[in-house]
């Protein structure tokens, strides 16, 4: 008897479990959409659960907006996939925000029916009143367009308050063009931040190559020298700290997407693509420079090989701090790190050039430069002043002028700041380096006089 009471209740949970079983048999069975519902709430509940949505008795939190979004690792493909798509949708939706070419067509015919009399000169012109009007009849697209912000930014002298038909439509055209290539740079942002990594604008260049009639010359085999040159002037200016990464903010901002973007013009003349960096006979000269400096032709430059650079008078105590401070191979120059070389010594009055030049003069990286690192430099320019037959020429002088020139805030030292805000950074960087620079500015008196003798003689003619 006393073992009766557990057996019997055992025996109980095991009948009742088989009813439930054979009960929920006999149930009618669920529709696909309750299932569905089903799933869809036990989603909501793990999701929510997973983000951290359980109710706390602490809600003080919900009122600090949210500023942190945790991207997702590695691993978690799906979360990867969902941002991937996310941010293609919103792109889509944004570029069919934007003004399509009837659109602007249908604005541009608006405008000039309702231009305002009388015209200067040739240019039509539209007060505020029809400017409104247009407004109205323009579409919901162009509402953003038409404010008294935009009007006002756009009015010049015009006696009767208007302003230009043209400047406004070209303004439209700008914006338009400007958020076409925030949504087409977007594309190429793997990390979705907002900003382009060295590889990512690489892979913009490359398709942009067969859409630009300019490099239609260029043979596939150039290709990858011809990005390489490209993304090269992106970074050496507008990553000056060496991230790897440039806003995409920044490039839209700077001139650079412009001139590569100038090459979709068939007609460019000479003089444009002989100063554009992105056109095909300047990445073509650039590149045939460095094969024509690489005399074993192993695909890298020695000090030796750099010297011939240019005009060949760069000073051996400036080469040597090249290699000391940038980024060799056993001694050696990649094509990359000579690029930036180039660029530095080509564009020698802009400040990420004259820092790139500044930290090879800061020899005791003190972040100035005193009269030490100043003769330190120079003496390799009167070395090599003797070498070639001439006087050379007193420090003391050089140094008295240099400081005259840039007239820095400490009286002993020269701060890179201080070179920049002179606008004379060019002209000391390349006393101090190059003996052809130096030369320049020893004689410019002469060379000015001869210049206008030139002048004076096509005049008489």
């Amino acid at each position: 008897p006393g073992c009766a009471g557990p057996g019997a209740a055992g025996d109980m949970d095991w009948k009742r479990s088989l009813r439930e079983r054979l009960a929920a048999r006999s149930a009618p069975k669920k529709s696909e959409q309750e299932l569905k519902d089903e799933e869809m709430e036990l989603f909501t509940k793990y999701y929510m659960e997973w983000k951290g949505g359980r109710k706390s008795g602490n809600t003080s939190y919900m009122n600090i907006p949210r500023f942190y979004y945790r991207l997702p690792a590695e691993d978690e493909v799906l979360l990867q996939k969902l941002r991937e798509e996310s941010r293609a949708v919103f792109l889509q939706r944004k570029s069919r925000e934007l003004l399509d070419n009837e659109e602007l067509q249908n604005l541009w015919f608006l405008l000039d029916k309702h231009q305002t009399s009388p015209m200067i000169g040739e240019e039509a012109m539209i007060n505020y009143e029809n400017f409104l009007k247009v407004g109205e009849k323009a579409g919901p697209k162009c509402k953003q367009f038409f404010t008294a912000k935009i009007f006002a930014k756009l009015l010049h002298n015009d006696p009767y308050g208007r302003i230009s038909i043209m400047q406004f439509f070209n303004y439209v055209m700008r914006k338009v063009w400007l958020h076409q290539t925030r949504i087409g740079l977007s594309l190429y942002d793997v990390a979705g931040q907002g900003y382009l990594r060295e590889s990512d604008l690489e892979n913009y260049i490359l398709e942009l190559i067969p859409t630009l009639p300019q490099l239609d010359g260029l043979e596939k085999s150039f290709y990858s020298f011809y990005v390489c040159t490209a993304v090269r002037k992106f970074f050496f200016f507008l990553d000056p700290l060496r991230t790897g990464k440039i806003k995409i903010q920044d490039i839209l901002a700077c001139s650079f997407l412009d001139d590569l973007l100038e090459l979709r013009d068939e007609e460019l003349s000479k003089e444009s693509q002989e100063t554009n960096w992105f056109s095909a006979p300047s990445a073509l000269r650039v590149y045939g420079q460095y094969l024509n400096l690489d005399k074993d032709h192993n695909g890298m430059l020695s000090k030796e090989e750099l010297s011939r650079y240019g005009t060949g008078t760069l000073t051996n105590i400036f080469l040597d701090r090249v290699f000391q401070e940038c980024l060799t191979y056993d001694g050696e120059m990649d094509y990359k790190t000579y690029l930036d070389f180039v660029l530095a010594l080509e564009n020698r009055k802009e400040p990420a050039a004259l820092q790139y030049i500044f930290k090879l003069l800061d020899i005791e990286n003190k972040g100035y430069l005193n009269v030490f690192s100043l003769n330190y430099f120079f003496r390799a320019i009167q070395e090599q002043m003797k070498i070639h037959g001439q006087e050379p020429v007193s420090f003391q002088d050089v140094k008295d002028e240099i400081f005259d020139m840039v007239k820095p805030k400490d009286p002993y030292k020269i701060s890179l700041q201080d070179l920049i805000n002179s606008s004379q950074g060019d002209t000391v960087t390349s006393i101090l380096i190059d003996l052809n620079g130096f030369w320049t500015y020893e004689n410019r008196e002469v060379l000015v006089a001869s210049d206008n003798d030139n002048t004076a003689d096509v005049d008489d003619t």
